[in-house]
């Protein structure tokens, strides 16, 4: 016998979809493991994670403060000090995300292997066809 399961376009499976994006996009993995560690201020994160923007760290953090993972606490001093840190939701983040990543460690070499036998086989992507260049 096998199990029924509901339609994938249930309102239920449209709130994990947007859950899982929220956590699943990288440069929040990235975040969560940095909090991790403990409260962090938003400069150090920049320097931290290689790469980022301010302005992707602003939308990144304010992402997971509204998702109830991140808090940020604002301290009355001149400069004003704000510091982020996971919320206990938040932490209950932090074992899957690392299962996910040892897994995918443990794994560049097999994916690695799979996607040049596929490339191979000429099951590449065609590459995007060069701008044309303007006469002169």
């Amino acid at each position: 016998m096998t199990e029924e399961h509901p339609p994938f376009h249930t309102e239920g499976c449209l709130a994990v979809s947007r859950v899982l994006a929220r956590i699943g996009d990288k440069w929040s993995v990235l975040i969560v493991m940095l909090l991790a560690g403990g409260p962090r201020r938003f400069n150090e994160m920049k320097r931290m994670v290689d790469g980022i923007s301010q302005r992707m760290l602003t939308l990144t953090l304010r992402g997971l403060e509204r998702d109830g993972l991140v808090s940020r606490t604002v301290y009355p001093s001149i400069p004003p000090r704000v510091d982020y840190e996971l919320t206990p939701l938040g932490h209950s983040l932090r074992e899957p995300v690392m299962a996910l990543g040892q897994w995918a460690q443990a794994n560049l070499a097999y994916i690695a292997e799979a996607q040049a036998a596929f490339d191979r086989r000429g099951g590449a992507p065609e590459a995007a066809p060069a701008p044309a260049q303007r006469p002169r």
